[in-house]
């Protein structure tokens, strides 16, 4: 049965989940916990999962509450792991730190945590419970937890359109729809994904370095390009610059061994192969080559029938809409999801969570298009 839980630990377990976020795009394929130690009614000590392969957050929480760790109730966003992977089990720190309590929002679902967690700290004493502000919890990890149930990874689409839906005049003219402040929060977005996606006509339009210029970037993010009949002009910034940053071009598997192919190559390119059909290529199948490589979040930029394919595929969990308050119009415009489409308004993906934020003159949509 449901524990009721007082608005205080609401308060408590918030304040654990805004310090788990703080970890995003740097401890990936990890999640994102963070965690509150309470004794007597008072924070004692907090701490958050910073990097990948570093303390977890109730280590850390543990270091700076000290002895006053004893006795206390810990608020964590996720269950503590009790195996030996890059650092030594959670669930050890938490007896031998004497804590009496400890509060989870939502279990862990990896295989070796799942319920094990909690299993050990009972068994050792400690009071636990499950449930507080999970549904918080499972959107802050959920693409942790896709990576893990699906083998794939979580996939932002990312555009900017007029006011219209325009992404580019009838001449193809795009710089700038957004203002200034929307292209450093774009470049924050790149700073902490793994993978960026181009269609190939992007790459011949306007040859993007697909590079994070944000201060501090969290991550490299790998360029990926879909490319089936390999198009990518030769002097494409993407190859001039593969040698400093990974770069990936996906094409149908019956052109990997083709002249092109080893030109790319020895440009410093990677060529992977996947199949194809009359619909393009195999999105899905790319999606989990890229999970096996433990990426975590990939965003797709562009062009039009990129974007429109994802959404068509039902491959696409979320996506950040810069709009501008532009009219752009014209028959020949492109607009921002230009693939196949529905049939039907009732069949059109209804977000299940929107936010919409303003950024400088623009307006920033964050549609969450899955559970």
């Amino acid at each position: 049965m449901p524990e009721n839980f007082t608005q205080q630990e609401h308060v408590w377990m918030q304040r654990a989940l805004a310090l788990a976020a703080r970890g995003r795009g740097s401890v990936e394929p990890n999640p994102m916990v963070g965690c509150v130690l309470v004794r007597g009614g008072r924070v004692v000590g907090e701490g958050y999962h910073r990097r990948y392969g570093g303390p977890h957050a109730e280590v850390n929480a543990l270091k700076a509450a000290e002895r006053l760790a004893r006795g206390a109730t810990a608020y964590v966003t996720l269950e503590p792991c009790c195996h030996y992977g890059k650092t030594p089990p959670c669930t050890d720190a938490l007896i031998a730190a004497g804590v009496k309590r400890v509060v989870l929002a939502m279990r862990d679902e990896l295989p070796p945590v799942s319920g094990r967690g909690v299993a050990i700290l009972r068994e050792s004493g400690i009071r636990v419970s499950v449930g507080l502000c999970e549904d918080e919890a499972r959107h802050l990890n959920a693409p942790y937890l896709k990576l893990k149930g699906t083998g794939r990874p979580w996939v932002i689409l990312k555009w900017a359109q007029s006011i219209d839906g325009k992404i580019a005049t009838r001449t193809g003219d795009s710089k700038w729809i957004s203002g200034e402040e929307s292209r450093r929060y774009a470049h924050k977005i790149r700073g902490r994904v793994d993978a960026i996606v181009v269609g190939v006509a992007t790459v011949i339009a306007d040859d993007p370095a697909l590079t994070s210029r944000h201060d501090k970037p969290r991550r490299i993010a790998s360029r990926v390009v879909l490319d089936p009949r390999l198009r990518t002009p030769p002097d494409a910034r993407l190859l001039r610059t593969a040698g400093k940053v990974p770069t990936i071009i996906v094409t149908d598997r019956r052109q990997t061994g083709s002249a092109k192919a080893r030109r790319l190559a020895r440009q410093g390119v990677e060529i992977l192969g996947v199949r194809s059909s009359r619909s393009g290529l195999d999105l899905d199948g790319l999606l989990h080559v890229l999970g096996r490589r433990q990426m975590t979040n990939i965003m797709v930029e562009g062009g039009g029938r990129t974007l429109g394919t994802f959404l068509d595929a039902e491959l696409a969990d979320e996506a950040v809409i810069f709009v501008s308050r532009r009219l752009i119009g014209g028959r020949r415009a492109p607009s921002a999801l230009a693939g196949q489409g529905p049939a039907r308004i009732a069949d059109s993906p209804r977000p299940t969570r929107t936010e919409v934020t303003r950024c400088g003159d623009d307006d920033v949509y964050h549609l969450r298009l899955t559970h």
